[in-house]
């Protein structure tokens, strides 16, 4: 019932019963997934899957896994002390996340297993700290997630690029697949991302998130880089 009444056509239902039956959904995940349209998100990312992964398989499974866009409705304003309602900042996004993980990884689908939240790398004599760092069993890849607040500029994909590369050649195991990448931020011009992505050869994408309209405005406006983030660290 819930699919036919938030429903318009008979393909966005057959997607919400099938993928219903491939994740096991509750009634309440099927809510969530609604409420976030999957249907008209999933496989709209940005990115160059296709020319950076050498598996077309893969490539394709890499895009259909992700979406553009991402609701993160699950920060509760009231589990927040006075002072972090004052000083709203990514961290604290962050940590909200991390703090509600599980609801975060049903947002992107099957097959993640969170590994960690600020994953130290050591690249010479220094150390970088990558915002969330997942493993998805579907692509065996690891898949990096940098959050990033305000609209996407190209310079966050240098970074990113950087800590696949690190990524690649510290943490993944042998047999594993190259390292996946994905800007989180709040807002994104679609024709800028395609256009930052393609020349380069790590795989990455760029995905914008929403938040509930409920929410108070400095909460809204404190809202970091990623998806799936609303009780994050």
């Amino acid at each position: 019932m819930e699919i036919i009444r938030q429903t318009t056509s008979l393909e966005e239902r057959a997607f919400y019963i099938h993928q219903t039956y491939l994740n096991h959904w509750s009634k309440y995940a099927l809510r969530d997934h609604l409420k976030a349209d999957d249907f008209h998100h999933r496989g709209m990312l940005p990115n160059n899957f296709s020319q950076a992964m050498a598996d077309s398989h893969q490539a394709l499974k890499a895009v259909s896994m992700f979406k553009d866009e991402y609701l993160l409705d699950f920060i509760n304003v009231e589990q927040l002390d006075e002072q972090d309602r004052e000083d709203i900042d990514e961290r604290v996004v962050e940590t909200s996340i991390v703090n509600n993980i599980k609801k975060f990884v049903m947002m992107f689908g099957r097959g993640f297993a969170f590994i960690g939240n600020q994953y130290r790398l050591m690249v010479g004599e220094k150390e970088f700290f990558v915002d969330l760092l997942f493993y998805n069993r579907e692509i065996s890849s690891l898949v990096a997630i940098e959050l990033k607040a305000g609209e996407f500029k190209p310079s966050y994909l240098g970074q990113l690029n950087f800590y696949l590369q690190a990524l690649d050649d510290q943490v993944r195991m042998p047999g594993e697949n190259p390292s996946i990448g994905l800007v989180l931020c709040k807002n994104a011009d679609k024709m800028v991302a395609e256009y930052a992505v393609r020349d380069y050869t790590k795989p990455m994408g760029v995905a914008t998130y929403r938040t509930t309209k409920d929410m108070p405005k400095k909460l809204r406006d404190a809202l970091p880089d990623i998806e799936e983030l609303k009780k994050l660290l």
